[in-house]
């Protein structure tokens, strides 16, 4: 039949016509439409009417992007079977949609609804009947406003459950949904509107970036207007007021600090490292002897001690092997001319205390006389002994009694 090519040449004639256009696709929550249509009605057998070529007019609503409704009025041009004449339908409906992936660009949908169909013919009267449908169908976005659509439904009578079948090639036009104006509610006050602004509640007064954020000039994470510090390095750890930590608490922040561990309240120097006044290489707060001359060799505790000199048992004969210490004692007082040096002798807590006293004190002697020979004026030196009663280590162990055993110099500066 002619009217089945119409729809045909309608359908490919639309198609290419859309690659001329920028397509997109979307169904557009609260839009109306309507859509011209032609397409052809089937009857059952058994209602003597011959199918027919269809022409009608749709309206619809879509109330989100996936759930429609419309309205339909299809006009049907028929010919009774009986020799009747010719037949006009009307056909009109009210269906509901169902969208499937309804930003694509080719949708599928299902379709339901209730109506009735009125046959007129020539000849007789005309006869009313209620309906129901249902059906499918397919939406093909040609562009932003114009759709291409492909629908069949199965149509079934209340009265004679007569089953028809109606097919429809559809052009939809979509109506422009206006756009609303953004809004320009600035509940912050920081120039920013609302439904821009990604950080709401900024205080009064702070300045903020574009997207309504607080500034953070230096990148740390804490914003300008609460950052005590606004100018820390980048990557250093900050604290709640964008300050950097300083972990042992000497005044001196984590990134700069080459002694993280120094112990609350001693004195640091710029590095954050213990001041050593005398340089000796023993922290301040654990010098004892905290004026020791520039180049004696001291213990832990900072005091200028000879633990290698060794004597003969017993007698304060000094070993040879001691000599090299000894030099360098007169080197060092050498080298420090306002230095005056007590020298003196201690041991460990075996034998006699009068015994160890005197032993000491003769041992303090022997290296005065030492150093006198290397040049040092003997203003500058003098000799005590205090046998055991002054150890730097327990006399309980032979180790701690071998370090109670030595020859300590004390400098007195002029």
């Amino acid at each position: 039949m002619n009217y089945f090519k119409r729809p045909i040449f309608f359908g490919i004639a639309i198609i290419f016509l859309s690659f001329t256009f920028n397509s997109w696709a979307e169904m557009t929550p609260g839009s109306f439409n309507f859509s011209p249509s032609i397409g052809g009605y089937v009857f059952e057998g058994n209602q003597n009417l011959d199918n027919g070529p269809t022409f009608g007019l749709t309206g619809g609503y879509s109330f989100d992007k996936i759930i429609g409704a419309e309205a339909v009025f299809h006009y049907i041009n028929s010919e009774s079977d009986s020799g009747g004449g010719d037949v006009n339908g009307f056909l009109y409906r009210l269906d509901g949609l169902y969208h499937f992936m309804p930003e694509k660009r080719l949708i599928p949908y299902l379709a339901a609804g209730i109506g009735g169909i009125t046959l007129d013919p020539d000849s007789g009267g005309n006869d009313t009947d209620f309906l129901v449908n249902y059906g499918g169908g397919l939406k093909y976005f040609l562009t932003e406003r114009l759709v291409l659509r492909g629908d069949v439904r199965h149509l079934i009578p209340f009265d004679k459950r007569q089953n028809n079948l109606a097919y429809t090639l559809m052009l939809t036009f979509l109506a422009k949904k206006e756009k609303k104006a953004p809004s320009s509610v600035d509940s912050d006050g920081d120039g920013v509107p609302d439904h821009r602004d990604q950080c709401l509640g900024t205080p009064k007064g702070v300045h903020v970036d574009a997207k309504g954020c607080p500034l953070d000039s230096d990148d740390d994470g804490v914003p300008d207007h609460l950052d005590r510090c606004p100018h820390t390095p980048k990557g250093v750890a900050v604290n709640k007021y964008g300050c950097p930590l300083d972990a042992d608490g000497d005044g001196v922040t984590d990134d700069l600090d080459q002694c993280p561990d120094t112990p609350r309240g001693v004195a640091v120097d710029a590095k954050g490292c213990p001041l050593d006044s005398d340089g000796d290489g023993a922290p301040d707060h654990l010098d004892q002897c905290p004026d020791t001359p520039q180049g004696a060799k001291v213990n832990d505790n900072g005091c200028w001690v000879l633990e290698q000199v060794r004597f003969d048992t017993g007698k304060q004969d000094i070993r040879p092997e001691s000599f090299p210490a000894l030099d360098r004692v007169a080197d060092v007082l050498k080298q420090n001319p306002n230095v005056r040096v007590v020298i003196e002798g201690h041991t460990d807590n075996t034998g006699r205390k009068a015994y160890n006293q005197k032993l000491s004190r003769n041992r303090a002697q022997a290296v005065m006389e030492y150093v006198l020979q290397k040049g040092i004026g003997a203003e500058r030196l003098s000799s005590v002994g205090y046998g055991f009663s002054k150890p730097i280590a327990s006399n309980d162990t032979a180790e701690g009694r071998a370090r109670n055993r030595r020859v300590q110099l004390t400098p007195i500066h002029r």
